[in-house]
């Protein structure tokens, strides 16, 4: 690959409604590796047909066609991105963590994204919201998206939900790495109240990412807020503790680690666009998730001038293109063209 095609690897930009090309630039010109469905898509055949053209429109690299993450933010309840004719309407986490068949319901639900082209779903949540704090947790609480109040609870539910999209044949991601259930604003939305002050190393709502990795999840989502505890001067998502020293070291994880959206988020609106993909991937990081698909060229411009001029990060762009290939090449994406 040359080194546009892998930095383009290590994205993910998103793609609105009615424009089914709307990436064919950043794919053909960046390498983009890995897309979103984003803004609210109808109808699994509309779907269906932008994903084939986008796997059509992917690379190929020296004999070898190099297929597309093609992703969708398919929870239930308040989050699901996808819906209308061939897509089922999903319950809430906590709805979910009602069904005694949690892992089918999953299997059926992710066999839709399957038939319209979706083979990585950025679920589930394994967030613990503790009761005390409930709904005043914006971004999680507020809309009941975890799966209960205890880190047994929510391991439980994200796992089932998590097995049930692989049994479909779908990548589940696991988030929001190492979690977002204390904080009260919603780092999409804003840069205040987004530090939980209680988490350490060895905090119990590190349980459910560690029971869901066990369980054979391959792609985890790292957060954006802060934990001044563990880090006190970055964002989870720039932290090499966290990303390289927790989830990597401490739990084992030798897949792929996502962003949450940098291209939007107010968390990180203060940070240099380059800058939020070069950081993450110098913490240990592989794929950098923007919802402004403008900011690709930045970002691989961004991570192949910082790889030039510095041995160590060009070290670890190649150990993330690395791992990214080699979940594409698991999940039969990479074939020969």
């Amino acid at each position: 690959m040359t080194p546009t095609q892998q930095a383009g690897q290590l994205l993910m930009a998103a793609m609105q409604p009615g424009s089914p090309t709307g990436l064919d630039a950043a794919i053909s010109q960046q390498g983009l590796g890995s897309m979103l469905y984003l803004g609210g898509w109808q109808g699994a055949s509309t779907v269906a047909a932008a994903s084939s053209h986008l796997q059509e429109v992917s690379p190929t690299v020296k004999g070898t066609k190099v297929g597309m993450l093609v992703s969708a933010d398919q929870e239930g309840g308040e989050v699901q991105q996808l819906t209308g004719a061939g897509f089922t309407s999903m319950p809430s986490g906590l709805e979910q963590a009602k069904d005694p068949q949690l892992r089918a319901s999953a299997k059926a639900w992710g066999s839709e994204l399957k038939q319209a082209g979706v083979n990585v779903n950025l679920a589930p949540v394994a967030d613990t919201v503790p009761a005390e704090i409930g709904r005043a947790n914006e971004p999680i609480g507020k809309w009941g998206r975890e799966y209960g109040s205890t880190p047994a609870a929510a391991g439980k539910g994200a796992l089932a939900f998590a097995q049930g999209m692989q049994d479909a044949g779908v990548e589940p991601t696991v988030k929001h790495f190492p979690g977002i259930g204390r904080i009260t604003g919603n780092t999409d939305l804003t840069a205040t109240g987004i530090s939980d002050t209680v988490a350490t190393t060895t905090d119990p709502h590190l349980a459910p990412f560690a029971k869901n990795i066990e369980g054979g999840t391959r792609i985890v989502m790292v957060g954006s807020a802060h934990y001044p505890k563990i880090d006190g001067e970055k964002p989870a998502l720039f932290s090499r503790k966290i990303v390289t020293g927790m989830l990597r070291d401490e739990m084992g994880f030798d897949g792929v680690a996502i962003t949450d959206d940098v291209g939007a988020a107010k968390a990180v609106s203060a940070t240099p666009v380059g800058e939020r993909a070069t950081k993450f991937i110098a913490a240990g990081g592989d794929i950098v998730l923007t919802a402004d698909p403008a900011q690709v060229s930045t970002m691989v411009t961004a991570i192949q001038t910082t790889a030039k001029g510095d041995p160590a990060f060009a070290q670890q762009v190649t150990a993330s293109v690395t791992r990214v290939l080699t979940l594409k090449e698991d999940m039969g994406l990479l074939r020969c063209g």
